[in-house]
């Protein structure tokens, strides 16, 4: 059962909208994401992924730098449960982009294995359209990384980051390859 609810999104479309191209440039440059462990061909964010027909829930996330998640918010517990669970087989740091709620069961979840959480303050993110491709403001919740690293006991620490921060920091990034 899952513990997110609210979206006005079409059940076909739900769980397929893309992270910001900006916000996961910024976050690159932290972690260097080798792997996408929930995507598509359309809304990857990494030349490595696994899609729902490879099953991450249920197959290795082999991976050779830090693996990214933007989880189907239809079932976060099950992605917080194999994001723990990948982090200490690949020795990888994993971060998950999730709902900013800190009352649902898979955020207490989380807090047994996580490392960081870091909430993102300041606005709601625009995330990507599956069905149009472009950005839809009114997202109904905040959100938030949640951050495992291998090599570290779990710290549990809760951080902040500006959501403009990071759009700036990859827009900047967007305009160098441009």
């Amino acid at each position: 059962m899952s513990d997110y609810g609210g979206s006005n999104t079409s059940k076909e479309l739900r769980d397929l909208w893309q992270t910001p191209l900006p916000l996961f440039l910024a976050l690159d440059l932290e972690f260097g994401f080798y792997l996408d462990a929930a995507a598509n061909a359309q809304n990857t964010l990494c030349a490595h992924y696994l899609t729902e027909r490879d099953n991450a829930l249920e197959c290795d996330w082999v991976s050779y730098d830090a693996i990214w998640v933007n989880p189907p918010y239809s079932n976060i517990p099950k992605w917080v449960e194999k994001a723990a669970i990948e982090c200490q087989k690949q020795l990888q740091p994993v971060v998950m982009l999730a709902p900013s709620d800190t009352s649902v069961g898979w955020f207490k979840l989380a807090m047994e294995t996580v490392d960081e959480v870091r909430l993102i303050t300041g606005g709601r993110i625009s995330f990507v359209n599956a069905e149009t491709q472009k950005p839809v403001n009114g997202n109904n919740k905040g959100s938030l990384l949640l951050i495992w690293r291998p090599f570290t006991n779990s710290r549990r620490i809760i951080t902040t980051v500006e959501r403009d921060y990071l759009i700036n920091i990859g827009n900047e990034q967007l305009r160098k390859i441009a």
